[in-house]
């Protein structure tokens, strides 16, 4: 396996292995160590300023905080009765929510234009209240990772990540267990903007071995025209468990507002991209926004998938629900300090 920057893993045959990188050299065949791996977790969860290195995007990364997410995962059969149609238009068996760890973690920004064309790495971003600005804001280098896709390593490093806010939020003491501990503003980051940074459900759903993963995040009221409109942010992963190349070339949605309406919306690819789909690329991840004139709704729709014989079949996007925050809190105000 290779890391973000294209060096490769030591030989994995007497583990802990080690973690290399090249260096920062133009033809890039130097390979220094990045650090040792480390057992992955089977139970439990891991803790602020654990070093990883990310499974399917190959970054790495360091854990930020926990958080606990339900997920609805429509490929496990469920000992209930079948529903009838719902508005979701599957009308498939009821889906059981599971609780699962997720982590909001910092991405390497050396890692960054590496995995540029799998994963965007500006995914979080949430509406400001300034007075002087109404602008949407984009925190650089944050992602959100599940249990299973963190590759655990240490590093004798004191500043092992490269990001700008790595040094805001964590210090280095080398008697704890990992050596990076959170400093009191990413506590006090982290209270002040929960509302807008917690994930609370997690959709997936897999169709001839496309698995789509849906997060959707509340993102605050605005005020328009003497009417109300809500933002919501979903983070999209789209993941070929099979070998055979796949594009994606169209999207189609549907979006049910509470207050009666139903939006379809067609277009060519995600966010301007008709990405592949390999063995060697398996995964892309993309984050977009959607806003309706009512404080919840519902979103669900089809990805179409174009396959190497010029064939076309359709991957279902999970029925997932848009929620307001009931104890909506003022929206945050930017990285200031």
């Amino acid at each position: 396996p290779r890391d973000a920057q294209g060096g490769e893993q030591c030989p994995p045959a007497n583990p802990p292995s080690c973690l290399s990188a090249p260096r920062n050299r133009p033809e890039g065949k130097v390979l220094e160590t990045v650090g040792v791996f480390e057992a992955p977790k089977q139970h439990g969860k891991y803790e602020t300023g654990q070093l990883f290195l990310h499974s399917v995007f190959g970054y790495r990364g360091i854990v930020l905080f926990p958080w606990q997410a339900r997920l609805y995962d429509r490929d496990v059969a469920s000992p209930v009765t079948e529903k009838s149609e719902n508005v979701a238009g599957h009308g498939s068996k009821e889906v059981k929510g599971k609780t699962h760890t997720y982590y909001q973690v910092l991405i390497d920004a050396r890692d960054c234009p590496h995995i540029s064309q799998r994963s965007q790495t500006e995914a979080v971003t949430f509406l400001a209240n300034h007075d002087d600005s109404r602008a949407l804001y984009a925190i650089p280098g944050l992602d959100y990772v599940s249990h299973e896709d963190i590759l655990p390593y240490s590093s004798t490093d004191q500043v092992p990540i490269q990001h700008e806010l790595f040094e805001r939020f964590l210090m280095y003491d080398q008697t704890k267990v990992p050596p990076f501990v959170a400093r009191d503003t990413l506590c006090a980051w982290q209270e002040k903007n929960h509302p807008w940074l917690e994930l609370s459900d997690v959709h997936r759903e897999t169709t001839e071995n496309i698995r789509v993963t849906v997060i959707p995040f509340y993102m605050g009221m605005r005020e328009a025209q003497n009417s109300h409109v809500y933002w919501w942010r979903y983070c999209i992963r789209l993941e070929n468990l099979d070998s055979e190349v796949v594009q994606l070339r169209e999207r189609h949605w549907r979006i049910f507002s509470l207050s009666g309406t139903l939006e379809t919306v067609r277009g060519r690819g995600v966010v301007g991209r008709e990405p592949v789909l390999s063995k060697e690329q398996p995964a892309f991840q993309y984050s977009s926004h959607v806003s309706l004139q009512a404080s919840s709704g519902h979103m669900w729709g089809t990805f179409r998938f174009e396959r190497p014989d010029g064939s076309h079949f359709d991957v279902r996007i999970p029925p997932f629900s848009l929620e307001s925050n009931k104890d909506e809190k003022t929206p945050p105000s930017g990285l200031h300090w």
